[in-house]
């Protein structure tokens, strides 16, 4: 597929990188321009190119891996982009941290149910639910005993397919989440949120969430972070987050 990723940080480099290996025609933008891009996502074949070329009109896939809140400023870039292309939302909401307070958001609008008016156009949730670090090292073949699995959420039943087969390209099991209404499930810092499960364990862990328990688990991340220490794993990272629903 021709592939789009805007966003070249840790999760956007990472996927780019994946997909590109996969043996996908992967474009990658980053809002800082093209050198900005690291020189070990573009070794597999990916390719930086400016962000106002990121979205054009050949993309079958644009990748959205950027900052939560800030999809409204890309509106224009997207308006001439065609309805059948895929947009795939990887971002996550932390008010105060990672973003400034955003008051439909807080008052229970699902995350990219808000990223999709912003944006203009429908989107699709994925990456959002697995550590950076777990997409770059833990990725393996379909079939692989107790690979890890990755909710996908989105309306367009084709849409959603679609972002299910490059989730499985990347080295996950997908998993069909419903309705991007339904996405809150996978949001910060439900039981399914950076908890590295599988396809067997993911469904309960999605039925279990609460949006307002996993809202304050979510707010209390720089208290839990800072009591792993100093250079914590990924491993304790996600223990972490498996202990708040203990």
């Amino acid at each position: 597929m021709k592939i789009a990723v805007i966003g070249a940080g840790a999760i956007g480099g990472n996927l780019a990188a994946k997909l590109s290996t996969a043996g996908h025609d992967v474009q990658v933008a980053d809002a800082r321009g093209p050198e900005a891009v690291r020189a070990e996502v573009l070794e597999s074949g990916a390719r930086a190119t400016d962000l106002s070329d990121a979205a054009v009109q050949d993309r079958d896939v644009i990748i959205l891996s950027i900052p939560f809140g800030v999809a409204g400023k890309l509106a224009d870039l997207f308006a001439s982009v065609p309805a059948e292309t895929v947009v795939i939302d990887t971002a996550n909401y932390y008010p105060g941290m990672l973003s400034e307070p955003i008051e439909a958001v807080d008052n229970g609008q699902v995350e990219s149910v808000y990223t999709a008016e912003q944006l203009g156009r429908p989107v699709i949730k994925a990456w959002n639910a697995a550590l950076a670090e777990t997409q770059r090292t833990k990725g393996v073949p379909a079939g692989t005993p107790g690979r890890l699995a990755i909710p996908v959420a989105g309306d367009s039943d084709k849409a959603r397919k679609v972002a299910m087969s490059l989730v499985d390209d990347t080295g996950f099991d997908p998993y069909d989440a419903g309705t991007l209404a339904d996405s809150w499930r996978q949001q910060p810092n439900g039981p399914a949120y950076c908890t590295e499960l599988t396809l067997d364990e993911l469904p309960a862990a999605l039925a279990a969430a609460d949006r307002t328990k996993d809202a304050a688990i979510r707010d209390s991340l720089p208290e839990r972070i800072a009591a792993l220490g100093a250079n914590p794993t990924v491993d304790d990272v996600v223990e972490m987050n498996r202990a708040a629903h203990r």
